[in-house]
């Protein structure tokens, strides 16, 4: 097991411990990475009713996660500089309701990178197309685009990047 792994199990155990059990559906799922813990519970979908129209449903659904968050909000914070203070990461929170799902207040890190010519023609076209506001708004709708199309890859990556953990600890140590 990696110290990412350990981290990982950390926080997920401390959540699970400190997150009030009445709040959520079911268990939490924690996600994180080196600047952000994300915290994200499943709440219960509500029934209008078997006769209640699409959009009916779709309200009960925004006002169920409105309600919660704005209920929570002082003891999620709590919660949250408990984690930062623990942890050294910022923690927001996200519910999933049905198929929907809601993420408050999460982390916009930036994140630096050099671009070449043609690279840059690519963000700027879509700038003045309006698909983007700036040269960062484009390069976060471009790795948007690749996280949607390429999930399976991804994955595939991820798993493969597993395996490469698992073989550097069984070698040789110095």
């Amino acid at each position: 097991m990696t110290d990412t792994d350990d981290v990982d199990e950390q926080v997920q155990g401390w959540f699970s411990g400190r997150v009030p059990a009445e709040w959520f559906d079911g268990q939490v799922t924690v996600s994180v990475d080196r600047d952000e813990i994300l915290v994200v519970g499943p709440l219960s979908v509500p029934d209008p009713g078997p006769e209640a129209s699409e959009v009916a449903r779709e309200e009960a659904v925004t006002a169920r996660i409105q309600g919660f968050r704005e209920d929570t909000r002082r003891h999620r914070m709590r919660i949250a500089d408990e984690a930062e203070a623990r942890f050294g990461r910022k923690a927001s929170w996200g519910v999933t309701c049905g198929e929907r799902q809601a993420t408050f207040t999460v982390q916009a890190i930036p994140a630096m990178t050099r671009l070449r010519m043609d690279e840059r023609r690519i963000l700027d076209t879509l700038v003045e197309a309006g698909v983007a506001r700036s040269r960062s708004h484009a390069l976060a709708w471009c790795v948007r685009l690749v996280g949607t199309k390429q999930d399976e890859w991804l994955a595939d990556l991820r798993e493969a990047l597993r395996t490469v953990e698992q073989v550097r600890e069984q070698g040789p140590t110095t």
